[in-house]
């Protein structure tokens, strides 16, 4: 019997030990098939480049065949990945790095047409009429069909004060516009402040450059005493420093998952949360966005919302929430690669989907209806001064304050713009709720 259990257990260990040979062998013959799958593909394309570089109409040498053929792969990956030859990679280390003259919009793909993003305010772009969700049919006279995000803003980049023509494809419009704008030196302020009356502070925000959460910090902690209720403006915000964006959520949220980072490998996935001793206030918010508001912005307005920290107004954002490297393949080449997507604190993708407004209101004024007959108190007493001057011969001594302070936004201004207006409305009721 006991000579039975032994031979049991050593027919075991043999079975075991065939198994993981057998799972040893299998393994070593999957990665010899994926080796030479490899080969034979890398044999593929040689034999292609050899057999045009052999026959094809136009002469071309082996070099310009490879920088094609790493266009092509690059740009088949994702809208947003792409090969940067020399002056591709000079061009975009002066973006970064130098001043430089151009329109002052943000571009990017969408359903593979070249999309204004967002034109930055005051730049040339946003003065001559460009429009968030304006599709670039030409730059110039070159069509953007097939054209990269790279190749665009390089053709639109130029001298300042030199012209360039830029048809557009709006939605509205019968046919095609043709935009005519000179570029200049784009300098952007990123943070705007205003009060909306003495306890509702506005906060537009244009771009997240490196000093954006420290200047909503300080417009904050300026009109904390007075502040019941905060508005931030990120329509037409493409986007910009990842850090920026964290940090001023962390203004507003005590705690928990601010955006989370995945890719394919582990060391590309990242988690940013909040912190206690960053949040600088918890009164009522509203946030406002468009199809202008992109990346950054999008994290910022989706972290707030999934917290039920702020209330959305506006219209759906942009969607694009990938991150891409800018990876050197030689001392003047690289490529630009998406290598991970962004996840708002719920789990849910902003990648070509965006995020969607609490409540939807669109762009648009609020026209009003007044009785050109009726006569107000104030019309009277202007006229009877006028009246009393033709008699007195001297101008009234009253003081009439007529300016209205840069700071303040007036109920004017709010009948402008019809987002604007409910997310006053709307943080009216929270601020009575609260």
């Amino acid at each position: 019997m006991k000579n039975k259990k032994y031979l049991t257990l050593g027919f075991a260990f043999a079975t075991l030990s065939m198994s993981l040979l057998l799972s040893s062998s299998l393994f070593a013959q999957t990665k010899q098939e994926k080796e030479a799958s490899r080969l034979e593909a890398l044999a593929k394309f040689t034999k292609v480049i050899s057999i045009v570089e052999q026959y094809d109409v136009d002469k071309v040498t082996i070099e310009e065949l490879i920088d094609k053929a790493l266009d092509g792969m690059m740009k088949n990956l994702d809208a947003h990945s792409n090969y940067l030859t020399k002056k591709d990679y000079k061009r975009l280390q002066v973006q970064t790095s130098g001043e430089f003259g151009g329109l002052g919009i943000t571009v990017g793909m969408k359903d593979g047409a070249l999309t204004v993003i967002s034109p930055i305010d005051g730049t040339p772009a946003d003065k001559a009429g460009l429009k968030s969700g304006d599709i670039i049919l030409k730059i110039n006279k070159k069509s953007t069909i097939g054209m990269t995000i790279d190749e665009a803003v390089s053709l639109m980049r130029g001298k300042v004060n030199t012209a360039i023509d830029i048809t557009i494809v709006r939605k509205g419009e019968a046919k095609p516009l043709l935009i005519h704008i000179v570029r200049g030196v784009i300098t952007i302020k990123s943070v705007y402040t205003r009060l909306i009356n003495t306890s509702t502070l506005y906060i537009r925000v244009t771009s997240f450059d490196k000093k954006v959460a420290r200047n909503v910090a300080a417009a904050i902690k300026k009109h904390k005493a007075t502040t019941t209720g905060i508005i931030l403006d990120l329509r037409n915000n493409p986007g910009g420093l990842l850090d920026q964006a964290v940090g001023l959520v962390d203004l507003f949220v005590n705690d928990g998952v601010i955006v989370s980072q995945k890719g394919r490998h582990k060391s590309d996935a990242k988690i940013y949360s909040a912190t206690s001793s960053a949040t600088i206030t918890n009164v009522p918010m509203v946030v406002l966005i468009n199809g202008g508001s992109a990346s950054a912005s999008e994290i910022v307005s989706g972290a707030l919302q999934d917290h039920k920290r702020a209330v959305l107004v506006g219209e759906n954002t942009f969607g694009k929430g990938s991150v891409q490297v800018v990876l050197p393949i030689t001392k003047e080449e690289a490529i630009k690669l998406t290598i991970a997507r962004y996840y708002l604190p719920s789990g849910r993708t902003i990648q070509a989907v965006g995020v969607n407004p609490d409540v939807t209101v669109t762009a648009g004024e609020i026209k009003t209806h007044e009785n050109s007959f009726s006569i107000k108190e104030a019309d009277l007493k202007q006229h009877l001064k006028k009246e009393l001057e033709k008699i007195d011969g001297k101008k009234s001594t009253a003081k009439e304050d007529k300016k209205v302070k840069k700071d303040i936004i007036t109920p004017e201004m709010l009948n402008k713009d019809l987002q604007l207006k409910s997310a006053v409305d709307i943080l009216k009721a929270l601020v009575i709720t609260k």
